[in-house]
């Protein structure tokens, strides 16, 4: 009786562990054939960041969730492999994809009620990673278990390991032990200790709970337990596992290196590249290389700064940047270190929050832990007053207010701060386009609005260049005699800046002298019709021109960029250029994916202008130089420099722009909310000494050049440049007050150095469109 009923009992087990067999058998016959194909690691293409380059092969920009450095597996170190299979997987090289012998453990160690433990192996999380999700279902194990055999039947062990090495997430945004070892360590992957080895190797269990800088006790325990897997399977002695167990470690906050001086012209990049790839831009490991040179940058941001932090000096202290909410932070200095290590130091201005504020002075936190006092003493009067001044509110100097500090000579600390002013400069190849340097304002990271393409401000007297050479076209010369005295339109009298009225003279010297009256009688006389579908010529847009006289003074609006663009016709003989700044971009594998194709001048561009034209402008441009607002520029030394001052009304934007043959550039400096810089602000006394240091260098041992006179110039054009040209017909197109002109010859014209005597965009009734 009990012996039957032994037999029906096994015959039941037996039963029901072949129906189980042939359950899993139906199973696997059904869905192994539904298995994703394994294309995505036969052709493994990893996410990598877009990283953006100088024409020189500085890094200036990278863009991407994912920092991921490919490396071949063959390229990781054999301390580090051994440690991953000693943490994650320890029958790795025996097992088909599945560790049965782990499974069965796992199993037993669970049912005793002890330390649960899993049993994936590397292959499976492999599967998991790249096919999965990580839901804890039964279903999703066993396909998951079946995607580890297929992937072990169709690849090699070491194959397997690279594709785990390179896509395992390990915290701080590292994908991949090389991503890794940098973030971690910042050195390479090769140059890891065992000490290192073993603590990366940590991570992929849970990346948050075994970060070795948040948690670092938790990172010795299982540094620990794979060091001791690792002695276990004979992998290293006893004494190199003890060794490793004491050597201390030191963690570095990675930081790439890159140039600051550029980050207007990645960006730039960035947008013009998401544009047309959209978010795979991103993924794809892209090296783009950008037209600008990191020498050129550094010395136009250094130009550019110091025009700012000049014209900012004196300013009152405007109080705190912003404001951290310190009450909320459960650890106060971990808080603030979090947002200050996303902070830059810029021209000695380090970023700092104030921890206490009293009247015997404040407590700063620095990046990386320092904190400072600073007594009253240490601080200007401005800064002093702001002190808990609820007057200020946010920008009060309280616990919490983020300010920027700078070391003094005597070692101590005082606060200072940002300027207010803004600018921006850019430098183009007149005769590609090719942009040499940029730069879109004093700090990239306090605001990264771009001036230099996004700031559309009105240029001012720069703009009348474009109008003379309308003038041109209609058959007027250099020569040509216009009245330049007091004139009334309809209620509108423009006035010259100076106040002086020289009567009849040519459109050389009208030029020189920034005439305001004159650019608007040759207008006047032209049409606005005629003069603004003129003007578009240069690339302005229709509804950047009013319909409006004030357009001959710079009534209009355009970006720096546009600028140097239009000025470039000038340059090249009338090509329309237009400003590029990437110039290649190469695949994660160093193809050459796409070149830039540029509109060249005189090969391709359009010509929108008569190069006898250009000619003629260039010399009167070199006028404004040799004998006009902009002499200073003789400092230079050089004969073939040619260019424009401008300030608009009420001097809420100064400008320059002006060119060799070769380069241009412009410059512009104004407040972000237009207000008036100040009854001494003009184009040639800010804006133009910022273009001379640029150009200064950007010049520097290329030998003077000459402008090419036009094939077809013929005896007029070349007599246009030396003033013999004789006008047929005088501008003289409205009634003038002749008391008033001769009152204005009886006062002398005042004498300026660099545009002291500038431009003022002209006053009265149409005062709203500057």
């Amino acid at each position: 009786m009990i012996k039957n009923f032994l037999y029906t009992i096994l015959g039941l087990m037996l039963g029901l562990f072949l129906f189980a067999v042939g359950l899993v058998t139906v199973a696997v016959l059904v869905t192994y054939p539904k298995l994703p194909e394994l294309d995505a690691i036969k052709y493994y293409q990893p996410k990598e960041p877009l990283t953006i380059y100088s024409s020189d092969g500085v890094v200036i920009g990278t863009y991407g969730d994912e920092r991921r450095a490919f490396t071949p597996i063959d390229q990781f170190p054999k301390v580090l492999k051994d440690a991953v299979v000693a943490a994650e997987d320890k029958r790795f090289y025996e097992h088909w994809g599945v560790d049965v012998t782990g499974v069965a453990r796992a199993v037993l160690s669970n049912l005793r009620g002890g330390h649960k433990q899993g049993a994936s192996t590397i292959t499976q999380q492999v599967a998991r990673n790249f096919y999965l999700t990580n839901e804890r279902t039964m279903t999703r194990k066993f396909n998951e278990a079946l995607l580890a055999y297929k992937i072990e039947r169709s690849l090699t062990k070491d194959q397997i390991l690279e594709l785990y090495f390179n896509q395992i997430y390990l915290g701080q945004r590292a994908y991949g032990f090389a991503s890794a070892a940098k973030i971690y360590f910042n050195k390479s992957v090769q140059d890891l200790t065992l000490a290192e080895a073993t603590i990366l190797a940590g991570l992929p269990k849970a990346p948050s709970a075994f970060n070795p800088i948040v948690n670092p006790d938790r990172a010795r325990l299982r540094q620990q337990y794979i060091l001791n897997n690792m002695a276990e399977l004979g992998m290293i002695t006893a004494q190199q596992r003890e060794a490793a167990l004491n050597e201390q470690l030191i963690y570095e906050r990675y930081r790439m290196l890159i140039d600051q001086n550029s980050l207007y012209v990645a960006e730039m990049a960035r947008q013009t590249l998401y544009e047309k790839y959209g978010e795979d831009v991103y993924t794809q490991g892209l090296k783009v290389y950008t037209t600008v040179s990191t020498n050129n940058q550094k010395v136009a941001t250094a130009a550019l700064r110091k025009a700012l932090r000049n014209f900012d000096r004196g300013s009152g202290y405007r109080g705190a940047e912003g404001q951290l909410d310190l009450t909320s932070m459960d650890d106060v200095e971990d808080g603030i270190e979090q947002y200050l290590s996303n902070t830059y130091t810029v021209e000695g201005m380090i970023p700092a929050v104030i921890l206490t504020a009293n009247s015997k002075g404040i407590d700063v936190y620095l990046q990386g832990g320092t904190k400072v006092h600073l007594t009253t003493g240490d601080m200007g009067s401005g800064a002093r007053a702001a002190i808990n001044n609820k007057k200020l509110e946010e920008r009060a100097l309280k616990a919490g207010a983020i300010i920027r500090v700078a070391k003094m000579g005597n070692g101590r600390y005082t606060v200072v701060q940002q300027p207010e002013v803004q600018g921006a400069l850019v430098s183009m190849d007149v005769d590609t386009g090719a942009l040499r340097a940029l730069v879109g304002g004093y700090d990239f990271h306090s605001k990264n609005f771009n001036r230099a393409t996004q700031s559309i401000r009105q240029p001012g007297s720069t703009f009348k260049p474009f109008i003379y050479s309308a003038a041109l076209s209609k058959g007027m010369t250099a020569a040509t005699m216009v009245n330049d005295a007091p004139i009334s339109i309809r209620g509108w009298s423009p006035q010259n800046s100076d106040g002086y009225y020289a009567g009849m003279i040519p459109l050389r010297t009208a030029l020189a002298k920034s005439k305001n009256v004159v650019a608007v009688r040759i207008t006047q006389a032209m049409g606005l019709n005629y003069t603004r579908k003129y003007l578009q010529r240069f690339g302005f847009k229709e509804d950047q021109l009013p319909n409006a006289l004030p357009v001959a003074l710079g009534a209009g609006s355009a970006t720096p960029l546009q600028m140097a663009e239009g000025y470039a016709a000038f340059a090249n003989g009338g090509y329309k250029v237009t400003g590029y700044v990437i110039d290649k971009i190469y695949d994660t594998k160093g193809n050459l994916r796409a070149e830039m194709q540029p509109m060249v001048a005189r090969q391709n561009a359009p010509q929108v202008i008569d190069p006898r034209n250009a000619y003629v402008m260039t010399s009167m441009l070199q006028d404004v130089i040799r004998s006009g607002t902009a002499r200073a520029a003789l400092g230079l030394g050089r004969s073939d420099l040619a260019g424009k001052t401008g300030t608009t009304n009420d001097s809420k934007d100064v400008w320059f722009v002006g060119y060799n043959p070769k380069i241009v550039t412009a410059v512009y400096l104004g407040y972000d909310t237009p207000r008036s810089l100040g009854k001494r602000a003009f184009g040639g006394t800010l804006a133009l000494p910022v273009w001379m240091d640029y150009m200064r260098f950007a010049l520097k041992g290329m030998p003077i050049q000459t402008y090419r006179l036009p094939a077809n110039a013929g005896k007029r054009a070349k007599d246009a440049v030396t003033d013999n040209d004789k006008p047929s017909v005088a501008v003289d197109n409205s009634t003038t007050d002749p008391e008033a002109v001769k009152r204005s010859a009886q006062k002398p014209e005042p004498k300026s150095e660099g545009g002291v005597a500038e431009d003022e965009a002209s006053k009265g009734v149409f005062d709203n469109l500057f």
